[in-house]
């Protein structure tokens, strides 16, 4: 049980973690904090949290559980601000998609990761956002890795893995870099893939026929192209290392497969379609 818990932005991931708590009676009070005050008091209105201020220091008072779900380039002040306010035996934990500079931006915040903070990353979303997106079912059966490093105290990951688990999810631990690579090919690859499809046909004269006619598939492929810009830039920034490796390897991938459409090389396009398909239909099967 949660006694109080601090969500230092309250939306789509940090909202839909307070109301699945709600929903499994795991905490008793939600303070909220975030930038915008009319999404402080929709939530409040929506019973999403119980009270708010927009003063993070202020917001983990009391607190004994503390979960970040800021943008990337926002972690390290963040940190800064809280440090001082924070209840003895408090945890510290955060939704980011990128592990290594979460626990950069605390060793140069703390001099070291402290003990109490256990980086973590549920593998969920919608493209959607906002405290009005937030719904208790979006954790349910799914990942959340969690990325301990040398100096975190056993207990506060036992701690953050219990109020993971409360919300139905199913929880791992992996190291911080290789996270970050795992990561940069199973989801911010496809993001960039489409942002990248999606601006090079804007681009086009002919735009809008193209998109007049753009068929399920393309819809599907593209939805998370509508994702926050913001938050995708940082992502980008912050796991840049990986990411840019992971582009230059699909790019060459990209060019044999255009090579081969260029020799009307027939066998060799059905092969990779035929391993691609093995794959995919594998992975839904067997892995969620």
């Amino acid at each position: 049980m949660i006694a109080r818990l601090a969500v230092i932005g309250v939306g789509l991931i940090g909202g839909s973690l307070a109301r699945a708590l709600r929903e499994a009676g795991a905490v008793g009070e939600v303070v909220g904090c975030g930038r915008s005050l009319p999404n402080l008091e929709r939530a409040r209105e929506l019973g999403v949290i119980d009270r708010f201020s927009q003063d993070p220091a202020e917001a983990v008072v009391g607190a004994d559980m503390v979960f970040l779900a800021v943008p990337m380039r926002a972690m390290r002040g963040v940190l800064e601000t809280i440090a001082p306010a924070l209840a003895p035996g408090a945890v510290v934990t955060d939704g980011g998609s990128v592990k290594g500079s979460v626990v950069a931006d605390a060793g140069a915040v703390f001099g070291a990761p402290p003990p109490f903070l256990v980086p973590g990353h549920p593998i969920a979303g919608t493209e959607r956002s906002g405290v009005e997106a937030a719904f208790a079912e979006l954790y349910r059966d799914r990942r959340v890795i969690l990325t301990p490093v040398e100096q975190t105290a056993p207990e506060a990951v036992d701690r953050v893995e219990a109020m993971w688990r409360a919300c139905g999810a199913e929880v791992t631990r992996m190291d911080v870099s290789h996270h970050d690579e795992v990561l940069a090919a199973t989801s911010h690859l496809p993001h960039m893939l489409a942002f990248g499809l999606v601006d090079t046909l804007a681009r086009m004269r002919e735009n809008d026929e193209i998109f007049r006619y753009a068929a399920g598939g393309f819809r599907d492929f593209t939805r998370i192209a509508s994702s926050s810009p913001e938050m995708w830039r940082d992502i980008c920034l912050a796991n840049r290392e990986a990411l840019s490796a992971m582009l230059g390897r699909f790019s060459v991938e990209l060019a044999d497969l255009a090579r081969l459409i260029r020799e009307e090389d027939g066998d060799e396009l059905l092969a990779l379609f035929a391993r691609a398909r093995e794959a995919r239909d594998r992975y839904i099967d067997g892995v969620r």
